[in-house]
């Protein structure tokens, strides 16, 4: 080997050794991750209380609900039966009208007394009054005999249908009580009636 030769394998080495040793050494593998189980059940069971809450709400509100709506279905119902009931009474309040000196009902007035029956039948423990009225022509013992004889017309029609006789009162008020003041037959023909009151029972009434 000459001299340039042995002059350059040292050299070639002590490159190779300096290039060897100048490489940074790899990085270490990143560390495992650690699994927390605890962290990792508490989150499970808080996920799962708040879906049960959420539930929980979602039940309260619809029986909220719920219960508004039957309590508005009551209310209403109630109110029907009320607003029924006062136009039963209503209906049963009906005067019924007579001719001059008579106590005969006419047509019209035994279907007024007609529609009164079903009021009567569905309550039985109910009792009534009939009131005899007239005008102011004749004697005051006239006029409350012919009062008398006009509630007890009616009376014994509503008995005829059935309606016994006990729970019927008859009164004549004769002239004392006008609903139209003033003479002439306009007024006079308003003051010739029979009225109907509910005396015992009327609290609580059934509708037919």
């Amino acid at each position: 080997m000459n001299y340039p030769t042995r002059l350059l394998a040292p050299l070639a080495l002590a490159v190779a050794f300096v290039a060897a040793c100048g490489s940074p050494p790899p990085p270490p593998p990143p560390p495992a991750p650690v699994i927390n189980q605890d962290s990792i059940d508490a989150a499970a069971r808080a996920r799962a209380a708040a879906a049960e809450r959420a539930r929980a709400d979602s039940v309260a509100r619809a029986e909220a609900a719920r219960r508004a709506a039957e309590e508005r279905a009551r209310a209403e119902a109630a109110e029907r039966e009320r607003a029924a009931i006062a136009a039963a009474r209503a209906a049963f309040a009906t005067v019924i009208y007579f001719d001059l000196d008579k106590s005969d009902l006419k047509p019209e007035a035994r279907t007024i007394l007609m529609a009164k029956l079903p009021l009567l039948r569905a309550n039985m423990n109910v009792r009534i009054r009939i009131a005899g009225h007239t005008d102011d022509r004749g004697s005051d013992a006239y006029n409350v005999a012919l009062g008398q004889r006009r509630a007890a017309a009616a009376k014994r029609f509503l008995v005829d249908q059935g309606i016994a006789a006990d729970r019927i009162d008859v009164v004549s008020f004769g002239e004392d009580r006008p609903v139209a003041m003033g003479s002439g037959e306009e007024n006079w023909s308003k003051n010739r009636r029979d009225e109907f009151e509910i005396i015992v029972g009327g609290e609580n009434l059934r509708l037919p």
